[in-house]
Protein backbone atom coordinates (compact mmCIF):
# COMPACT_ATOMS: atom_id res chain seq x y z
CA UNK A 1 0.00 0.00 0.00
CA UNK A 2 1.56 3.45 -0.82
CA UNK A 3 1.12 6.83 0.99
CA UNK A 4 -1.24 8.48 -1.51
CA UNK A 5 -3.91 5.42 -0.83
CA UNK A 6 -3.52 5.10 2.95
CA UNK A 7 -5.83 6.97 4.58
CA UNK A 8 -5.49 10.47 6.65
CA UNK A 9 -5.09 9.13 9.63
CA UNK A 10 -2.47 6.80 8.87
CA UNK A 11 -0.44 9.15 7.00
CA UNK A 12 -0.53 11.66 10.02
CA UNK A 13 0.65 9.19 12.23
CA UNK A 14 3.16 7.42 9.97
CA UNK A 15 4.91 10.39 7.57
CA UNK A 16 8.10 12.40 9.31
CA UNK A 17 8.92 9.43 11.86
CA UNK A 18 12.21 7.45 12.26
CA UNK A 19 15.23 8.08 10.35
CA UNK A 20 15.31 11.65 8.29
CA UNK A 21 18.45 12.13 6.60
CA UNK A 22 21.59 11.10 8.18
CA UNK A 23 22.17 13.84 10.81
CA UNK A 24 25.13 13.94 13.32
CA UNK A 25 24.06 16.25 15.95
CA UNK A 26 26.55 17.97 18.40
CA UNK A 27 24.64 17.22 21.43
CA UNK A 28 22.82 13.52 21.92
CA UNK A 29 19.04 14.81 21.44
CA UNK A 30 16.45 14.07 23.51
CA UNK A 31 15.00 10.65 22.19
CA UNK A 32 11.22 11.14 24.15
CA UNK A 33 9.86 7.53 22.42
CA UNK A 34 8.95 4.48 24.89
CA UNK A 35 9.70 1.92 22.12
CA UNK A 36 12.30 1.77 19.14
CA UNK A 37 11.77 -0.22 15.52
CA UNK A 38 13.34 -3.31 14.64
CA UNK A 39 13.53 -4.76 11.11
CA UNK A 40 13.08 -8.48 11.29
CA UNK A 41 12.47 -11.16 14.41
CA UNK A 42 16.44 -11.54 13.95
CA UNK A 43 17.22 -8.28 15.20
CA UNK A 44 14.94 -8.79 18.43
CA UNK A 45 16.76 -12.44 19.10
CA UNK A 46 19.99 -10.25 18.73
CA UNK A 47 18.80 -7.86 21.13
CA UNK A 48 17.78 -10.55 23.81
CA UNK A 49 20.64 -11.97 23.56
CA UNK A 50 22.89 -9.31 24.06
CA UNK A 51 24.23 -9.51 20.79
CA UNK A 52 22.73 -5.96 19.07
CA UNK A 53 23.69 -2.49 20.28
CA UNK A 54 19.97 -1.80 19.21
CA UNK A 55 17.24 0.27 21.77
CA UNK A 56 14.23 -2.03 22.12
CA UNK A 57 11.87 -0.29 24.96
CA UNK A 58 12.79 3.11 27.29
CA UNK A 59 12.32 1.90 30.19
CA UNK A 60 15.30 -1.26 29.40
CA UNK A 61 17.20 1.84 28.08
CA UNK A 62 17.50 4.73 26.22
CA UNK A 63 20.20 6.52 24.08
CA UNK A 64 19.41 9.78 25.81
CA UNK A 65 19.86 8.01 29.15
CA UNK A 66 22.98 6.16 27.82
CA UNK A 67 24.28 9.39 26.71
CA UNK A 68 24.29 11.07 30.22
CA UNK A 69 25.26 7.86 31.74
CA UNK A 70 28.21 7.75 29.75
CA UNK A 71 29.20 11.40 31.46
CA UNK A 72 28.24 10.14 35.00
CA UNK A 73 30.90 6.62 34.32
CA UNK A 74 33.49 9.38 33.13
CA UNK A 75 33.26 11.70 36.47
CA UNK A 76 33.13 8.63 38.68
CA UNK A 77 36.10 6.91 36.67
CA UNK A 78 34.06 3.50 36.89
CA UNK A 79 33.20 1.05 33.86
CA UNK A 80 29.81 1.06 33.28
CA UNK A 81 26.80 3.92 35.18
CA UNK A 82 23.01 3.72 35.73
CA UNK A 83 20.71 6.74 36.45
CA UNK A 84 17.40 6.59 37.63
CA UNK A 85 14.52 8.70 38.48
CA UNK A 86 15.63 9.91 41.92
CA UNK A 87 18.02 9.94 44.25
CA UNK A 88 15.78 7.40 46.78
CA UNK A 89 14.93 5.36 43.48
CA UNK A 90 19.02 4.99 43.18
CA UNK A 91 18.99 3.49 46.60
CA UNK A 92 16.18 1.45 46.52
CA UNK A 93 16.99 -0.02 43.44
CA UNK A 94 20.69 -0.53 44.50
CA UNK A 95 19.32 -2.25 47.63
CA UNK A 96 17.12 -4.68 45.57
CA UNK A 97 19.46 -5.90 42.89
CA UNK A 98 22.26 -7.03 45.34
CA UNK A 99 20.40 -7.93 48.96
CA UNK A 100 18.01 -10.24 49.25
CA UNK A 101 15.56 -11.49 52.15
CA UNK A 102 17.60 -12.64 55.32
CA UNK A 103 20.34 -10.65 54.26
CA UNK A 104 21.59 -7.65 56.35
CA UNK A 105 22.53 -3.96 55.98
CA UNK A 106 24.97 -2.34 57.95
CA UNK A 107 24.23 1.33 57.80
CA UNK A 108 26.03 4.37 59.17
CA UNK A 109 23.70 5.91 62.02
CA UNK A 110 24.63 9.32 60.76
CA UNK A 111 22.89 9.28 57.55
CA UNK A 112 20.47 10.52 54.89
CA UNK A 113 17.09 10.71 56.84
CA UNK A 114 15.12 9.35 53.46
CA UNK A 115 17.70 6.77 53.32
CA UNK A 116 17.41 5.83 57.09
CA UNK A 117 13.38 5.25 56.44
CA UNK A 118 13.56 3.21 53.55
CA UNK A 119 15.68 0.75 55.33
CA UNK A 120 14.20 0.83 59.03
CA UNK A 121 10.52 1.27 57.70
CA UNK A 122 10.24 -0.22 54.36
CA UNK A 123 12.37 -2.68 53.29
CA UNK A 124 12.50 -4.61 56.82
CA UNK A 125 8.92 -5.03 55.62
CA UNK A 126 10.52 -7.92 52.97
CA UNK A 127 13.09 -9.32 55.49
CA UNK A 128 16.08 -7.14 54.74
CA UNK A 129 17.23 -6.17 58.03
CA UNK A 130 19.62 -3.49 58.87
CA UNK A 131 22.04 -2.58 61.50
CA UNK A 132 22.66 1.31 62.10
CA UNK A 133 26.10 2.12 63.40
CA UNK A 134 27.91 4.73 64.68
CA UNK A 135 31.08 6.91 63.75
CA UNK A 136 33.01 4.55 66.35
CA UNK A 137 32.26 1.29 64.80
CA UNK A 138 32.36 2.39 61.17
CA UNK A 139 36.15 3.43 61.97
CA UNK A 140 36.48 -0.52 62.72
CA UNK A 141 34.76 -2.31 60.53
CA UNK A 142 35.91 -5.66 61.39
CA UNK A 143 34.06 -5.34 64.24
CA UNK A 144 30.55 -5.05 62.85
CA UNK A 145 30.03 -7.78 60.22
CA UNK A 146 27.63 -10.59 61.00
CA UNK A 147 26.78 -13.79 59.00
CA UNK A 148 24.34 -12.11 57.36
CA UNK A 149 26.12 -9.26 56.10
CA UNK A 150 25.67 -8.26 52.54
CA UNK A 151 26.14 -4.65 52.10
CA UNK A 152 27.59 -1.51 53.65
CA UNK A 153 25.90 1.66 53.08
CA UNK A 154 27.62 4.94 54.34
CA UNK A 155 28.50 8.45 53.82
CA UNK A 156 31.25 10.35 53.87
CA UNK A 157 30.89 14.00 54.34
CA UNK A 158 27.99 12.80 56.23
CA UNK A 159 24.69 14.49 55.68
CA UNK A 160 24.57 17.25 57.98
CA UNK A 161 26.75 16.93 60.37
CA UNK A 162 29.84 17.15 57.23
CA UNK A 163 31.60 14.30 59.76
CA UNK A 164 33.91 12.19 57.04
CA UNK A 165 35.16 8.84 57.85
CA UNK A 166 38.14 6.78 56.27
CA UNK A 167 36.67 5.50 53.07
CA UNK A 168 39.81 3.35 51.68
CA UNK A 169 39.96 1.67 55.48
CA UNK A 170 36.21 0.73 55.37
CA UNK A 171 36.15 -0.35 51.54
CA UNK A 172 39.23 -2.88 52.14
CA UNK A 173 37.34 -4.63 55.39
CA UNK A 174 34.16 -5.02 53.15
CA UNK A 175 36.10 -6.62 50.22
CA UNK A 176 37.91 -8.57 52.58
CA UNK A 177 34.71 -9.68 53.50
CA UNK A 178 32.95 -10.62 50.59
CA UNK A 179 30.34 -7.70 51.51
CA UNK A 180 29.27 -4.66 48.96
CA UNK A 181 30.51 -1.41 49.83
CA UNK A 182 28.22 1.57 48.52
CA UNK A 183 29.29 5.37 49.55
CA UNK A 184 26.08 8.10 48.99
CA UNK A 185 29.17 10.58 47.67
CA UNK A 186 26.31 13.02 46.95
CA UNK A 187 27.75 15.79 49.20
CA UNK A 188 31.58 15.46 47.94
CA UNK A 189 30.82 15.01 44.35
CA UNK A 190 33.03 12.98 42.21
CA UNK A 191 34.47 16.30 41.60
CA UNK A 192 35.87 16.47 44.90
CA UNK A 193 36.05 12.74 45.78
CA UNK A 194 36.76 9.85 44.10
CA UNK A 195 35.15 6.63 46.15
CA UNK A 196 36.16 3.92 43.54
CA UNK A 197 39.27 4.81 43.49
CA UNK A 198 39.62 4.84 47.06
CA UNK A 199 38.32 1.49 46.62
CA UNK A 200 34.54 1.15 47.10
CA UNK A 201 32.18 -0.96 45.21
CA UNK A 202 29.73 1.35 44.06
CA UNK A 203 29.39 5.39 44.39
CA UNK A 204 25.84 6.33 44.25
CA UNK A 205 24.94 10.01 44.26
CA UNK A 206 21.49 12.06 43.97
CA UNK A 207 22.02 13.41 40.36
CA UNK A 208 19.68 15.99 42.05
CA UNK A 209 22.08 17.90 43.35
CA UNK A 210 26.27 19.13 42.05
CA UNK A 211 26.04 16.93 38.85
CA UNK A 212 22.88 18.83 37.40
CA UNK A 213 23.74 21.85 39.44
CA UNK A 214 20.70 23.91 38.85
CA UNK A 215 17.58 22.95 40.81
CA UNK A 216 15.52 21.98 37.88
CA UNK A 217 15.86 17.79 37.44
CA UNK A 218 15.25 14.81 40.19
CA UNK A 219 17.74 12.10 39.46
CA UNK A 220 19.63 9.32 41.06
CA UNK A 221 23.44 7.65 39.68
CA UNK A 222 25.51 4.87 40.81
CA UNK A 223 28.18 3.72 39.04
CA UNK A 224 30.86 0.92 39.50
CA UNK A 225 32.10 -2.32 37.75
CA UNK A 226 30.12 -4.21 35.28
CA UNK A 227 30.13 -6.97 37.38
CA UNK A 228 28.66 -5.04 40.02
CA UNK A 229 26.40 -2.90 38.01
CA UNK A 230 24.65 -5.39 36.40
CA UNK A 231 22.28 -6.70 39.10
CA UNK A 232 21.08 -3.42 39.48
CA UNK A 233 20.63 -3.18 35.97
CA UNK A 234 18.40 -5.80 36.17
CA UNK A 235 16.51 -4.66 39.41
CA UNK A 236 15.73 -1.16 37.53
CA UNK A 237 14.14 -2.94 34.38
CA UNK A 238 11.78 -5.06 36.63
CA UNK A 239 11.22 -2.10 39.28
CA UNK A 240 10.77 0.77 36.37
CA UNK A 241 13.17 3.40 38.10
CA UNK A 242 14.62 4.51 35.05
CA UNK A 243 15.48 8.51 33.90
CA UNK A 244 13.22 10.31 31.55
CA UNK A 245 14.90 10.83 28.89
CA UNK A 246 13.98 14.67 28.66
CA UNK A 247 15.24 15.24 32.56
CA UNK A 248 18.46 12.84 31.57
CA UNK A 249 19.26 15.89 28.76
CA UNK A 250 19.06 18.34 31.18
CA UNK A 251 21.16 16.34 32.97
CA UNK A 252 24.11 15.88 30.48
CA UNK A 253 24.07 19.69 30.21
CA UNK A 254 24.74 20.15 33.70
CA UNK A 255 27.31 17.72 34.01
CA UNK A 256 29.09 19.82 31.02
CA UNK A 257 29.89 22.34 33.74
CA UNK A 258 30.11 20.54 37.16
CA UNK A 259 34.01 21.06 37.62
CA UNK A 260 33.53 24.83 37.01
CA UNK A 261 30.90 24.95 39.35
CA UNK A 262 32.12 23.24 42.15
CA UNK A 263 35.41 25.02 42.13
CA UNK A 264 33.32 27.76 42.69
CA UNK A 265 30.80 25.92 45.54
CA UNK A 266 34.08 24.68 46.81
CA UNK A 267 35.71 28.36 47.60
CA UNK A 268 32.85 29.92 48.26
CA UNK A 269 32.09 27.42 51.27
CA UNK A 270 35.24 27.71 52.62
CA UNK A 271 34.64 31.37 52.88
CA UNK A 272 31.09 31.54 54.62
CA UNK A 273 32.72 28.63 56.98
CA UNK A 274 36.10 31.00 57.93
CA UNK A 275 33.07 33.76 58.36
CA UNK A 276 30.89 31.74 61.25
CA UNK A 277 33.99 30.24 62.85
CA UNK A 278 34.85 33.29 63.85
CA UNK A 279 31.64 34.94 65.50
CA UNK A 280 30.54 34.56 68.30
CA UNK A 281 26.94 34.39 67.99
CA UNK A 282 27.75 30.78 66.32
CA UNK A 283 28.15 28.09 68.92
CA UNK A 284 29.96 25.41 66.49
CA UNK A 285 30.70 25.22 62.78
CA UNK A 286 31.27 21.61 60.91
CA UNK A 287 32.81 22.09 57.31
CA UNK A 288 35.80 19.99 56.79
CA UNK A 289 38.02 21.99 54.88
CA UNK A 290 38.19 23.96 58.35
CA UNK A 291 41.91 22.80 60.55
CA UNK A 292 39.41 22.84 63.64
CA UNK A 293 36.82 20.34 62.29
CA UNK A 294 37.83 16.60 64.23
CA UNK A 295 38.22 14.71 60.65
CA UNK A 296 40.41 17.73 58.70
CA UNK A 297 42.70 15.11 58.13
CA UNK A 298 40.56 12.45 56.72
CA UNK A 299 38.72 14.89 54.48
CA UNK A 300 42.15 16.60 53.16
CA UNK A 301 43.72 12.88 52.44
CA UNK A 302 40.49 11.62 50.24
CA UNK A 303 39.00 14.67 48.78
CA UNK A 304 40.39 17.15 46.52
CA UNK A 305 37.95 20.01 47.47
CA UNK A 306 35.69 20.41 50.15
CA UNK A 307 32.27 21.05 49.16
CA UNK A 308 29.60 23.51 48.95
CA UNK A 309 28.01 22.47 51.92
CA UNK A 310 28.25 23.94 55.66
CA UNK A 311 26.30 23.30 58.75
CA UNK A 312 26.31 25.50 61.87
CA UNK A 313 24.66 25.03 65.61
CA UNK A 314 22.69 27.97 67.44
CA UNK A 315 23.46 26.24 70.89
CA UNK A 316 21.50 23.62 70.20
CA UNK A 317 18.56 25.80 70.42
CA UNK A 318 15.62 24.93 67.49
CA UNK A 319 13.82 28.69 68.41
CA UNK A 320 17.63 30.45 67.41
CA UNK A 321 17.61 28.33 64.93
CA UNK A 322 14.13 29.08 63.52
CA UNK A 323 14.71 32.88 63.98
CA UNK A 324 18.04 32.56 61.53
CA UNK A 325 16.03 30.99 59.26
CA UNK A 326 13.44 33.35 58.98
CA UNK A 327 15.74 36.18 58.54
CA UNK A 328 17.84 35.32 56.09
CA UNK A 329 17.15 37.16 53.05
CA UNK A 330 19.85 35.98 50.13
CA UNK A 331 19.83 32.58 51.33
CA UNK A 332 16.61 30.83 50.37
CA UNK A 333 14.70 28.60 52.02
CA UNK A 334 14.29 25.54 50.51
CA UNK A 335 15.57 21.99 50.91
CA UNK A 336 17.90 20.23 48.64
CA UNK A 337 21.08 21.56 47.94
CA UNK A 338 24.30 21.63 45.24
CA UNK A 339 22.28 23.90 43.04
CA UNK A 340 23.69 27.43 41.67
CA UNK A 341 21.47 29.44 44.51
CA UNK A 342 22.07 29.39 48.11
CA UNK A 343 20.08 27.44 50.39
CA UNK A 344 19.26 26.99 53.68
CA UNK A 345 17.46 24.15 55.77
CA UNK A 346 16.92 23.22 59.50
CA UNK A 347 17.76 19.21 59.54
CA UNK A 348 15.33 17.96 62.06
CA UNK A 349 12.83 20.10 59.94
CA UNK A 350 13.85 18.30 56.56
CA UNK A 351 16.80 15.73 55.82
CA UNK A 352 16.13 14.22 59.74
CA UNK A 353 12.43 14.99 60.66
CA UNK A 354 10.78 12.12 62.45
CA UNK A 355 13.79 11.02 63.69
CA UNK A 356 13.28 10.42 67.75
CA UNK A 357 15.66 12.03 69.76
CA UNK A 358 18.10 9.40 70.31
CA UNK A 359 18.64 8.99 66.51
CA UNK A 360 19.53 12.56 66.65
CA UNK A 361 21.73 12.06 69.21
CA UNK A 362 23.20 8.62 67.45
CA UNK A 363 23.75 11.06 64.27
CA UNK A 364 24.90 13.84 66.18
CA UNK A 365 22.47 16.37 65.29
CA UNK A 366 21.33 19.33 67.10
CA UNK A 367 17.85 20.74 66.97
CA UNK A 368 19.70 24.31 66.84
CA UNK A 369 21.93 22.95 63.32
CA UNK A 370 21.45 25.02 60.27
CA UNK A 371 22.78 23.49 56.69
CA UNK A 372 23.79 25.64 54.29
CA UNK A 373 24.27 24.56 50.84
CA UNK A 374 26.40 27.39 49.71
CA UNK A 375 25.61 28.51 45.70
CA UNK A 376 27.66 30.55 43.19
CA UNK A 377 27.22 33.96 44.32
CA UNK A 378 29.28 36.84 45.47
CA UNK A 379 31.00 35.61 48.91
CA UNK A 380 30.61 38.90 50.45
CA UNK A 381 26.97 38.87 49.91
CA UNK A 382 26.48 35.91 51.16
CA UNK A 383 28.14 36.72 54.37
CA UNK A 384 26.37 39.82 54.65
CA UNK A 385 23.24 37.98 54.40
CA UNK A 386 24.56 35.55 57.39
CA UNK A 387 25.69 38.35 59.35
CA UNK A 388 22.33 40.47 59.12
CA UNK A 389 20.34 37.12 60.27
CA UNK A 390 22.48 35.81 63.09
CA UNK A 391 21.29 39.41 64.13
Amino acid sequence: MSDETRGFSTRIIHTGEGEVGHPVPLTTPIYETTTFVFESAAEVLAFNEGRSAKYLYTRYGNPTVVSAEQKVAALDGAEAALLFSSGMAATATIVMGHVSAGEEIICGSAIYGGTLHLLNDLLVRFGITTRFVGLDALSHPDTVFGPKTRMLWFESPINPTLRCVDIRHIAAACRAQGVVSVLDNTFASPINQQPLALGVDLAMQSATKYLNGHSDVTAGAVAGSKALVAPVEKARRLLGTILDPQPAYALARGMKTVTLRVERHNANAMAVARFLAQDARVSAVHYPGLASHPDHAIAARQMSGFGGMVCFDLGGSLERASRFYDRVQLFKRAASLGGVESLVSLPVLTSQWGHTDAQLAEAGITRGMVRLSVGLEDAADLVADLDQALG
